[in-house]
């Protein structure tokens, strides 16, 4: 009887140890991605990155905790605290979010939270994995890699590339330039040393070419072939040209400090020493309207709203997407 009560309890603690296991497996096993998915939008991310839209869900840094990563339906309902990281620049996929932690609002320590690093987190906002411990900034996920800006003393900041998983961690260019603007496996940018021509890169293989000539800055491409971008000879002026045809056009001589993009219509902040505002304008140059008078920034987009921020008092609004005008702050509320 001894004998059988003993075996039954070394079966029990083998079962033990292969559940224990297979859970630890469970945990650390890395998703893959099996397209070239984007995580965010080009507007979102060269606006900060502080919120994204993925399968209804927003994602985002919550102005009333400290910019601390929550969540809530794409109608601003089911408010969820997802972890205590204070955080930029995020991007979603299927299975994973990913964000730089933001040390300009992390409380405790910098150097016990490794405050700038690149993140990855479950979607419930566990299980976070450090990608980078460097400062971060401009993160953007294509496919199973996350091409970014890193810091360090001896080089300063450079075009880096990790994949999701922490491995492949590895210098692009000895240079910056933005990654926020992705089409599938490519991301485009404009020239930073010595032009301001438009370039495409490719994840894959890290070849670059010449995508268009002009003189931009923080383009964004939509489709195959229309870009939208500021053109720096016009003192920032709004462009959009299709590369099929090339038929550049100025939707507007306002001066542009930040826009976004949704659907037809391009929302930004018009430069103005004596009428700044916060503007839309549809993408064929006409329906130019100001949504609020005043200077504006953090222009985020998901399907529902329209995020921005007051510049001097750091406050936040919004204002819906099917019919802008109306605006209300923005305060989702603190979840202890």
């Amino acid at each position: 009887m001894k004998k059988k009560v003993a075996v039954t309890g070394v079966i029990l603690l083998i079962l033990l140890a292969i559940a224990g296991i297979v859970f630890y497996q469970s945990q650390n096993k890395v998703y893959y991605n099996t397209d070239y998915v984007n995580g965010n939008s080009a507007g979102n991310l060269y606006n900060g990155g502080l919120f994204c839209e993925k399968n209804g869900t927003v994602y985002f840094a919550n102005p009333d905790d400290n910019f601390r990563l929550y969540s809530m339906d794409a109608n601003g309902n089911n408010l969820k605290k997802l972890n205590d990281d204070s955080v930029s620049y995020i991007n979603v996929d299927d299975h994973y979010i990913y964000y730089v932690r933001n040390s300009d609002y992390t409380d405790a320590d910098v150097f016990s939270t490794k405050a700038d690093a690149l993140c990855r987190a479950s979607l419930n906002g566990k299980n976070i994995t450090i990608l980078d411990e460097a400062p971060c900034m401009y993160a953007s996920l294509i496919g199973n890699s996350i091409f970014y800006l890193h810091y360090d003393e001896s080089d300063a900041t450079t075009l880096y590339k990790v994949d999701i998983d922490g491995k492949n961690l590895k210098q692009l260019q000895n240079y910056y330039v933005f990654t926020c603007s992705s089409q599938d496996k490519y991301f485009y940018y404009n020239g930073m040393k010595s032009d301001g021509n438009i370039y495409q890169f490719d994840s894959t293989t890290g070849n670059i070419s010449l995508f268009y000539e002009c003189n931009g800055y923080k383009p964004i491409v939509t489709g195959q072939n229309d870009i939208y971008y500021l053109d720096v000879d016009q003192d920032n002026a709004l462009v959009h040209t299709n590369t099929q045809y090339d038929r550049p056009i100025t939707l507007t001589t306002d001066s542009v400090d930040c826009y976004n993009i949704y659907g037809s219509y391009i929302y930004y902040q018009r430069y103005s020493e004596d009428s700044p505002g916060f503007c839309m304008i549809k993408n064929d140059g006409t329906e130019s309207s100001v949504i609020a008078q005043g200077d504006y920034s953090s222009i985020h987009i998901t399907s529902y709203y329209i995020y921005f921020m007051d510049y001097k008092t750091k406050e936040f609004y919004y204002t819906s997407t099917s019919n802008p005008g109306e605006i209300t702050p923005f305060h989702p509320g603190k979840i202890e």
